[in-house]
């Protein structure tokens, strides 16, 4: 019997043993600059409303931060376009960008790499990536009911309230002792990040470092109606599916329409806490929605008409007096370069790849402005129009 149990003791001390060195293995062998990071559902948010396009509860991607970075969080809420109709979102609760049933794990990289060669200044902060599954920028509080009573094809329009409630509980997990702060946006989170910026800041001590990071998701209205068309189309019926009308902000709403409203360059001015624009001044989203996909297909392989030529340039002056001036680059900063590409992030933090402006690296300036140490507002006046793009976009990772 004693022969037995030192028998089943010495498994046991394999057994463990052999796990240790697996994790181990596993913790040197992970890649810093890119991880896979599991979804937490915040199952106690549907009690209060705050659900995705299906009913299912929201949910975030969270990387705990270490060493001195313990108390430094990125909030970056996520992009991935607009559902525009009923159609159009129903279809987009069947995914994982309108259901977390649907959500897996995603890829830490870039802003969020671990590396601190390649993200120096934030590689060991607390991060947090909030899955964007409202398709409406994070905004709305209203909902669909199906006239057949088909609860299947029902919609919840609830970004407001994600966002908020995804906050209190990130709050609770640490943020509301942060010393340093980003609430960041790519695509379509950008626009939420100026929007609840100055929200953001309040949540935080006084006397924390809080600013915002805006990744390509600045777009702007144009008066010409040849450019604008798609862009009324578009957000019309974004405003109206989240009810836009009654939770953007009544300094805006009151003097114009909700839907004018969803372009930054009509809130930012509301905005009292600092934020850095980055984005490029040929957005290939921007173009693309504007353009069209037959147009914006030979921007990329230089092949377009002078007509279409004489629309980017149209765009890019457009783009360029719509955003923030430069008179106050510490109240406003930016990074506009003339790449023709959507979101940088992800694949165009690392210092490897990152864009360049007067021979000063797109992170470095961000960083730079965040910390106080130099305040840039830089803009690629060299190019007018669009450098060919070399890195696929990555806005957000489901589906």
């Amino acid at each position: 019997m004693m022969m037995v149990t030192k028998s089943v003791q010495l498994v046991v001390l394999l057994v463990c043993c052999l796990t240790i060195i697996t994790i181990q293995c596993a913790n040197a062998t992970q890649n810093p600059n890119l991880f896979n990071v599991e979804p937490t559902i915040v199952h106690s948010a549907v009690s209060k409303g705050a659900v995705c396009l299906d009913g299912s509860p929201p949910a975030y991607y969270f990387e705990p931060g270490f060493g001195d970075g313990a108390e430094n969080w990125i909030v970056h809420l996520s992009g991935g376009a607009w559902c525009i109709n009923v159609t159009d979102c129903q279809k987009r609760a069947e995914g994982s960008s309108g259901s977390s049933k649907r959500m897996g794990p995603l890829q830490f990289q870039g802003i969020h790499s671990k590396n601190n060669t390649q993200n120096p200044d934030f590689y060991n902060w607390n991060k947090v990536l909030v899955a964007y599954c409202d398709g409406g920028s994070f905004i709305g509080d209203s909902e669909y009911i199906d006239p057949s009573n088909n609860r299947t094809k029902d919609l919840q329009f609830r970004g407001q309230k994600i966002f908020y409630t995804v906050l209190e509980e990130l709050l609770e997990k640490g943020l509301k002792n942060a010393k340093n702060a980003i609430l960041a946006g790519s695509s379509a989170g950008g626009y939420p990040a100026i929007l609840y910026c100055d929200y953001f800041r309040d949540s935080l001590p006084i006397n924390s470092r809080v600013k915002c990071l805006v990744d390509s998701g600045y777009f702007v209205h144009f008066k010409n109606p040849v450019l604008e068309r798609f862009w009324t189309w578009r957000f019309s019926g974004v405003a109206a599916l989240q009810g836009a009308a009654k939770t953007l902000p009544k300094s805006c709403t009151s003097k114009m329409k909700a839907e004018l409203c969803l372009y930054a360059e009509n809130i930012q001015q509301y905005t009292k806490t600092p934020f850095f624009l980055y984005m490029s001044a040929f957005d290939n989203i921007e173009t693309q929605y504007t353009l069209g996909d037959e147009k914006y297909k030979a921007v990329d392989e230089g092949l377009g008409p002078e007509s279409m030529n004489a629309s980017l340039r149209e765009m890019r002056s457009v783009f360029l007096n719509a955003i923030p001036k430069r008179d106050n680059p510490k109240h406003r900063g930016a990074f506009i370069d003339a790449v023709h590409h959507h979101t940088s992030l992800f694949r165009r933090w690392s210092l490897e790849v990152a864009l360049e402006i007067d021979n000063v690296l797109a992170p470095i300036a961000f960083a730079d402005w965040y910390f106080d140490r130099k305040y840039y507002y830089l803009v690629d006046e060299k190019h007018t129009m669009p450098i060919k793009n070399t890195i696929k976009n990555t806005t957000y990772y489901h589906d």
